[in-house]
């Protein structure tokens, strides 16, 4: 059977074999404190912390912790998510084709977490009432044009943070490591990451991109990865899902935005992923997610072929063209 991700991940691997591996002998020592006692993780042939597999993250423990202010937020949005304000528990959106097992996809909920976030230590994300302005501004006018959706909804990208963190589906990442990188493969939007290690700068100010410019490093056990260059877009960079984080949905970013993310394996089976993020002109102050991502070396992670199937967009727009023309013809004009 042709497998197009095994082809694509070997053709990845390829391409990086070619890329100049500078300053390898640097990162191919690493000093061991940190380690568990009774955990010794293996190495790369060229010195880094092994971290190549399969991970996923079918977690539903919200980005958020609960808020007084929840139901009048979710009541808001309901004219967009039909469903999403039904009382507290399990929320499913109402749709033609309801899926229980597609759902439940999400159903490994830490009993010790009440959120995704943990700082600030009210598990909230501390968004700017302008930028919560900005987000229901391109809610009111969402089938105006494409532009008023998030890049997940365009089949873009979902962002970084944003495609580490869990959704309804989808939730597998494949690391792959030459020397001098790490490659992150996203089973979502099918998008690969490279991450170089070799210390080199990141790219100018005036270079910007969907997802930022990742340069990483080895601190210790941890790999840390520091992220800029982001592009002043509507990434929807904390949309996790509509059920758990729909009154985040469409929370721009600003070209000022920096994220670091810290990937520490703690075990054989688990990687500790968190991700800060600082964004002066959308949020109030820096904010921290934290979750475990599980190994899962049975899980096959299959082409995302988003905009064969993405009809949600453009029959949105098509109805609204047509609701327009319906109106035009009854008023006379």
């Amino acid at each position: 059977m042709f497998k197009p991700f095994l082809l694509r991940r070997s053709v990845i691997a390829a391409l990086l074999l070619l890329l100049p591996a500078r300053g390898v002998e640097v990162q191919g020592s690493l000093p061991p404190e940190g380690t568990p006692a009774k955990y010794t993780p293996r190495r790369t042939p060229d010195g880094q912390l092994d971290i190549q597999g399969t991970w996923v993250n079918f977690d539903s423990t919200p980005l958020e912790a609960p808020s007084p202010d929840d139901p009048a937020r979710l009541k808001a949005l309901a004219r967009w998510f039909p469903g999403i304000d039904a009382p507290s528990g399990k929320r499913t959106i109402q749709g033609p084709n309801p899926a229980p097992e597609f759902n439940d996809n999400t159903g490994k909920r830490s009993p010790t977490r009440r959120s995704l976030v943990v700082d600030p230590p009210d598990g909230r994300v501390p968004v700017r009432p302008e930028a919560e302005e900005r987000k229901n501004y391109n809610l009111l006018h969402l089938t105006d044009a494409p532009e008023f959706h998030t890049s997940w909804e365009r089949c873009i990208t979902r962002g970084i943070p944003g495609g580490m963190l869990p959704a309804g589906y989808n939730n597998a990442y494949s690391i792959i490591q030459t020397p001098g990188y790490v490659v992150i493969l996203y089973e979502m939007i099918h998008e690969p990451r490279i991450i170089p290690l070799d210390g080199r700068p990141h790219l100018p100010t005036q270079v910007r991109q969907w997802t930022g410019d990742s340069r990483g490093r080895w601190e210790g056990n941890t790999l840390v990865v520091e992220v800029t260059n982001y592009i002043k877009q509507q990434v929807g960079t904390v949309a996790t899902g509509i059920a758990t984080t729909a009154t985040l949905k469409g929370i721009p970013q600003s070209e000022a935005m920096r994220v670091v993310e810290r990937f520490t394996p703690i075990d054989e089976q688990t990687i500790q992923y968190e991700a800060t993020i600082e964004d002066p002109a959308i949020y109030t102050r820096p904010w921290t997610v934290a979750m475990p991502l599980n190994r899962d070396d049975n899980y096959r992670i299959l082409e995302y072929a988003c905009h064969e199937g993405n009809y949600g967009l453009a029959n949105s727009l098509t109805g609204a063209r047509a609701e327009e023309r319906r109106r035009a013809a009854g008023s006379g004009r």
